[in-house]
Parts: structure tokens; C-alpha cells; sequence
């Protein structure tokens, strides 16, 4: 019996920190990710990557889920802010110039 995944959708998330955000390059920065991370696998979300604006005041985070309520469901679990969820594709230049 194979068991069928859900469709992924990737999604920028975009969050706002007004005192900044701090990951701290150590230990408790890894286990803060590490437990971000965990949580997303319950609601088979996954934290791709994020960007950090100067000032760590906001993020652009890559996301690939089920849906924009998992996603958000999943920032309410981690204590993370929200400020839009937008489904995204990848274009990627170099595509177009290898062809």
C-alpha cells in the first residue's frame, strides 16, 4: 500500500519583529531552529530558508506546505508573527539561458 503526500505549495511568508529578531549563532540559536523546524514536520510544513533585513526588524521566509493554513497554523505554534502569506514560484534566469 503507498501512501500518497500531500501537493506541496511553496510560499513567501513575510513577518515583522518590531524589536528585531535575534537567533544567536550557538546553542540555543541551533535548538531554537531545531524546535521551529520540528513543529512544521507535525503539519508537514518546512522552513526552506529566510531572509533578514537589516535591523533583523523583518523576514522574508521561504516556506513549501499544504496551505496558507498550515502555514499560519504552524507560526501561531512556534509564537512567530504573520504579516501575509503569498504562493510563489521560482524564475529562475539561468533556466532561460541554458536552453
Amino acid at each position: 500500500m503507498t501512501t500518497q503526500r500531500p501537493r506541496l505549495t511553496r510560499y513567501l511568508v513575510e513577518r515583522t519583529f518590531p524589536d528585531g529578531l535575534e537567533v544567536p549563532m550557538s546553542d540555543a540559536g541551533r535548538q531554537l531552529c531545531s524546535s521551529v523546524v520540528d513543529v512544521n514536520a507535525e503539519l508537514n510544513v518546512t522552513w526552506v530558508h529566510s531572509y533578514v533585513t537589516p535591523g533583523h526588524k523583518k523576514t522574508f521566509c521561504i516556506y513549501d506546505g499544504p496551505s496558507p493554513e498550515a502555514i499560519r497554523k504552524v507560526a501561531e505554534l512556534n509564537g512567530l508573527p504573520v504579516d501575509t502569506i503569498t504562493p510563489v514560484t521560482v524564475l529562475d534566469p539561468y533556466f532561460y539561458m541554458a536552453a
